[in-house]
């Protein structure tokens, strides 16, 4: 079972769909004793970094992912919930993250020219570098995936997918049993479902 964690941030009911058209079974939920005992557990987000962040703190879930991440449970994060999985972020201002991967993140406009458009919204080809995280075994080297993002992943040695935005841009990053996405699985279409697939098998 993938525990979906529900703190009042993020496409949850969307992304619980995409399980069930694999087949797995997802529950949304803010009980630690669901997530405890949760396969997997699946960190979404969207909106302002600062924000989010509280109510993962006040929540108590900040805490419960480093403790279980520590476990090796399997634990990924999308979009604004990969970047939660790094030190800090530089939107509005400076804002600690639960420290899961080592990495800031940092807006996009300065390493993109004017006439690019931020936020970054649109498919985009992913590129695995060196070699292919098993998070993508089922899917292709180019293949593309959606993203809706202003600011992205830097100063990370554990990036493990990237895309072109005119500059090469994190996609995805992984470090032991944490991982996470950029993009939006969840609305990828058949690649994001392949990829939420091999998630489901780690």
């Amino acid at each position: 079972m993938i525990a979906i964690i529900d703190y009042g941030v993020g496409n949850l009911f969307s992304l619980q769909s995409s399980f069930a058209a694999i087949g797995a079974e997802a529950v949304v939920t803010a009980d630690p004793a669901v997530i405890r005992v949760a396969d997997r557990i699946l960190l979404p987000g969207v909106g302002a970094f600062e924000d989010a962040a509280r109510k993962l703190r006040d929540s108590g879930m900040a805490a419960l992912l480093i403790e279980l991440a520590a476990t090796g449970k399997p634990i990924m994060g999308i979009c604004l919930g990969m970047q939660l999985l790094l030190d800090k972020s530089y939107e509005y201002g400076e804002h600690a993250g639960l420290g899961l991967i080592s990495g800031n993140v940092s807006p996009i406009r300065p390493v993109v020219p004017a006439e690019y458009k931020v936020p970054h919204i649109g498919w985009n080809a992913l590129h695995f570098g060196a070699g292919k995280h098993p998070l993508f075994k089922y899917i292709n080297e180019g293949d593309c995936v959606y993203f809706v993002h202003s600011y992205y992943a830097t100063d990370c040695p554990a990036v493990i997918a990237t895309t072109e935005y005119h500059a090469e841009l994190t996609a995805a990053v992984a470090k032991g049993n944490v991982m996470g996405c950029q993009f939006h699985p969840e609305k990828s279409g058949t690649v994001g479902l392949n990829i939420l697939r091999a998630f489901c098998e780690m």
